[in-house]
């Protein structure tokens, strides 16, 4: 059993927590995920990562970021996703690396759903922007145009999801996950 990497996922996993507090701290009270937060996670993430695996570790952590970043950038063209969203899921793909990626997806999508449910049900969030999201991706026939006229202004905190709660809670899953996975 190799104790050097048990400890630097539990080192990664103490040293990421507080900045991913933070980013979901800003992101429920200004509903923004600043840049200066998010690509200095991805920028100390990539740089960790060529310090404990040398350019392999970096590329490794490039290409995880990449795909998860790419995750959510239809979903951003579409207007339907910040672009916070995307670099913090995109540092969060650097930190778990290209391994973890999917996983990472996985987490993220469930931790997602399960904020927006709670969030539905304590009246948290409006159901109008959901139903017109949904469906926009299911129903060729609705009218979208129509159906976006119809929304409450996106500057409505009702409108809003924090989606960098469900990332950090995502990636916090992936890390304890990697890190029971590496154990045994």
């Amino acid at each position: 059993m190799d104790f050097s990497a048990d400890l630097s996922k539990l080192y990664l996993l103490c040293a990421i927590t507080p900045c991913l507090l933070v980013l979901c701290w800003y992101d429920c009270k200004y509903r923004r995920l600043p840049n200066v937060m998010t690509l200095g996670l991805a920028a100390l993430a990539l740089l960790g990562r060529v310090f404990t695996g040398g350019m392999a570790g970096f590329f490794d952590g490039l290409i995880g970021g990449l795909l998860c970043g790419f995750f959510l950038f239809i979903p951003f063209l579409m207007k339907s996703a910040g672009g916070g969203d995307v670099k913090m899921l995109f540092a969060a793909g650097i930190v778990v690396g290209l391994r973890f990626s999917f996983v990472e997806l996985l987490f993220v999508s469930v931790s997602g759903l399960v904020l927006g449910v709670v969030m539905l049900c304590f009246g948290l969030v409006g159901s109008r922007r959901l139903i017109h999201y949904a469906r926009v991706l299911f129903d060729w026939r609705y009218d979208r145009k129509k159906g976006a006229a119809g929304l409450p202004p996106k500057q409505d905190e009702k409108g809003r999801i924090p989606f960098g709660v469900a990332i950090a809670s995502g990636t916090l899953t992936t890390l304890i996950y990697s890190f029971l996975l590496e154990v045994h």
